[in-house]
């Protein structure tokens, strides 16, 4: 009965975690659509709230292993299991309360530097420093810094290539449309190779042990990239085409005046934004499977206590309830509090068009899914934001508001010293009263 009670105790704190998770640190995989006007923040809300919850039932599992048995050095804690479970509760809160202060002020900060600074927290208390595992916590802190870097100068190639051959030629339309076949390869590509192995599996596995059809591996997630590709280029042509007959007829002499003729967005940004929309679920899936491992690992690992009176070491398996109850959590977050860090990251770094969204995107996206296939904890606000930063760059110097971005680089910084203190006191406080 006792052991029930912790139980949905932790399953509680757990989805507190993942809702100010959703509204904090989710909203970055939409924040740019929305400022760039791509999407309205009802479609964003939709869109992010179903592939956030999908990328973290499908591919939450990897890094929540990583979190529940790296950070804090299990074998300190075998002959006390109970201290483990009490301290990742008091991760779950204190987690939860930071997230939840932050947001009330518009501040995105990373749920990865709150978590593992709040297991660093309540391992030091515990056990002494000889508790934590300074070496993953090492490896993730060389990601923390490492991803704005990388997402940024990803996002600064991607754009200054797109400026250069589409956006200052002189006929940009024709050059959109001799690039839609790499642009669609690019954006499938960087999505495909690195998640379609793994949704293809199941029909990999049934032809070859059902019809004994012996295959490479990667021939089905190849074949269906290439024709996902191939499809997503007819489409935009086709669109491109329908757009700019559009705009003749409309600019014509013996066309009837119309006051929304004017009005025709550039064909340019309106197909951009058609990228960038797919970029955007892109990252929201890319979240979801990286960053769920935030909010479910201390649950993870209390499940596995409590089923096997052992601290998880290694290769544990983390129950499907366990993944469905953090992509509930995020959707219900983001849906119910997140705009504030959307209306930060879209708007208030620099102002976002369709292109330039598009890249910082899907260099975040590239950047978040090498880390989730890696099992590594990074942090999507970094990747998003050195995204957007590297694509400022490229625009002017000028064109990126430095003081937004001190607010969010203090916010970063405070985050692992204060979540590892309330995680220290919390646990202090717990262990007098049940110890």
């Amino acid at each position: 009965m006792e052991i029930s009670i912790i139980l949905v105790i932790v399953a509680l704190l757990a989805f507190y975690v993942a809702w100010n998770l959703g509204a904090n640190d989710v909203a970055n995989a939409m924040g740019t659509s929305v400022g760039s006007k791509a999407i309205t923040l009802r479609q964003a809300l939709i869109i992010a709230g179903l592939l956030e919850f999908t990328g973290a039932v499908l591919f939450g599992h990897e890094v929540t292993q990583t979190l529940a048995t790296k950070v804090a050095n299990p074998e300190l804690f075998a002959a006390t299991p109970q201290i483990l479970v009490t301290g990742m509760m008091t991760v779950l809160i204190s987690c939860g309360m930071w997230l939840q202060i932050a947001t009330s002020l518009g501040l995105p900060v990373s749920s990865s530097h709150a978590v593992v600074g709040a297991i660093a927290g309540f391992s030091w208390v515990a056990l002494g420093v000889g508790a934590i595992d300074w070496s993953s916590i090492g490896l993730i802190t060389i990601g923390w810094i490492l991803t704005p870097v990388i997402s940024g100068a990803i996002a600064a190639l991607f754009y200054s290539q797109i400026k250069h051959w589409i956006l200052e030629q002189p006929n940009p339309v024709a050059q959109l449309r001799e690039w839609i076949p790499w642009l669609s390869t690019i954006l499938l590509g960087v999505f495909g190779v690195i998640v379609l192995p793994s949704l293809t599996q199941p029909l990999t596995k049934f032809l070859i042990e059902k019809l004994g059809v012996n295959i490479p591996p990667h021939d089905i997630p190849l074949v269906t990239g290439t024709l996902a590709a191939v499809g997503l280029t007819l489409i935009n042509w086709r669109q491109l085409d329908k757009r700019q007959e559009l705009i003749i007829s409309s600019s014509s002499p013996s066309s009837p005046s119309s006051p929304s003729s004017p009005s025709f967005p550039n064909p340019i940004e309106t197909l951009f934004a058609r990228f960038q929309v797919l970029s955007a679920c892109f990252v929201a899936f890319a979240h979801g499977s990286n960053d769920v491992g935030n909010a479910i690992a201390p649950l993870a690992a209390i499940v596995y206590i409590n089923q096997t009176g052992q601290v998880p070491s290694d290769g544990i398996t983390v129950p499907l309830w366990i993944l469905i109850l953090g992509g509930a959590g995020i959707v219900g977050g983001l849906a119910v509090w997140g705009e504030k860090v959307i209306a930060t990251i879209g708007e208030n770094i620099i102002a976002l068009q369709p292109s330039s969204g598009f890249c910082a995107e899907l260099a975040t996206a590239t950047t978040i899914l090498l880390a989730s296939r890696l099992g590594l904890p990074v942090s999507t606000s970094h990747a998003l934001v050195g995204g957007v930063v590297g694509v400022g760059l490229v625009q002017s110097l000028s064109s990126v508001k430095f003081t937004t971005l001190q607010g969010i680089a203090t916010a970063w910084l405070v985050t692992v010293p204060i979540s590892a203190v309330l995680s220290a006191a919390i646990f202090s406080i717990a262990r007098i009263l049940l110890f």
